[in-house]
């Protein structure tokens, strides 16, 4: 008989001079590789000065662990160092190994430049826009100006049409959102658009019923209806595919498909449409 294996903690303790949203990204993609592994995460952002450098020393030494840091600052990256170095704790700079690599490559230097992913600039204010405008086209709304939109999805209730706009607008891509209702009519503005990347988003029947029963439980409704109804969900999804072959859209799959993937695999579509134009 085969015994389960029991998870493994351990601390680690991510120290950055930016919001940390990087590290804490880097940090979580490498824990994924190890089964039965389950970091204890502790994040120290904007850590700017030797005070704050030394409050996280003060937490670090209390729960030994791994220090993994994006630190740029010449002098606070050596005190973090030589912290750790007295506490006898491995201290990893998560990005030298990349920025060494692309600066060879480029052959210039890199800044030392506090939270230069950060700055302000026209990136950050696409960004803004991208969030506003996803926001503003959630669920259909503001369906007047859809051709101002990079990408629209399309799909039924409860196929993460939100939350992957949500993403992609973080990416600087404008998204908004169409939701396929039985009762309610598709938006003739959705089906004239002619330059408009549109995406129809697919399920199984049985993952979006599972989806939408523990949304009903989270709202502490009950009832049986329509909308988790075998055979309704499935004449929802049947429709909802005869929709995209008809108007030739893309179809995505996010049966399986994290948010992340699926907002990835739009990226994919758009940069291949971009292709296109280039090359026609």
């Amino acid at each position: 008989m085969t015994h389960p294996r029991i998870a493994t903690y351990f601390h680690v303790h991510l120290v950055s001079d930016s919001t940390g949203e990087t590290l804490n990204a880097m940090a979580r993609a490498v824990c994924a590789r190890f089964d039965d592994v389950l970091p204890i995460e502790h994040i120290y952002a904007l850590v700017r000065s030797q005070r704050q450098l030394d409050r996280a020393l003060s937490d670090i030494e209390s729960a030994p662990g791994l220090v993994i840091h994006t630190i740029v600052d010449a002098e606070l990256r050596a005190a973090l160092e030589e912290g750790c170095r007295r506490l006898e704790m491995a201290c990893i700079p998560a990005l030298d190994p990349l920025v060494s690599a692309v600066s060879r490559y480029l052959g210039v230097n890199t800044t030392t430049r506090v939270g230069a992913q950060h700055a302000l600039d026209h990136d950050y204010f696409n960004r803004m826009d991208a969030l506003n405008y996803a926001i503003g086209h959630d669920d259909g709304q503001g369906g007047q100006d859809l051709e101002q939109a990079d990408v629209v999805l399309v799909g039924v209730s409860r196929t993460s049409k939100t939350p992957t706009c949500i993403y992609l607008a973080h990416r600087g891509v404008r998204a908004a959102n169409v939701p396929l209702v039985p009762s309610r009519p598709i938006p003739d503005k959705l089906l004239q658009l002619k330059n408009t990347l549109v995406v129809g988003l697919t399920i199984s029947p049985d993952r979006l019923i599972q989806i939408r029963r523990n949304r009903l439980l989270s709202l502490k409704e009950n009832r049986t209806s329509a909308y988790i109804d075998v055979d309704n969900v499935r004449e929802e999804i049947v429709l909802a595919r005869r929709l995209y072959e008809r108007q030739g859209w893309p179809v995505i799959d996010v049966t399986r498909r994290s948010v992340e993937e699926t907002a990835a695999a739009v990226m994919n579509l758009l940069t291949a449409g971009r292709q296109v134009d280039i090359l026609g």
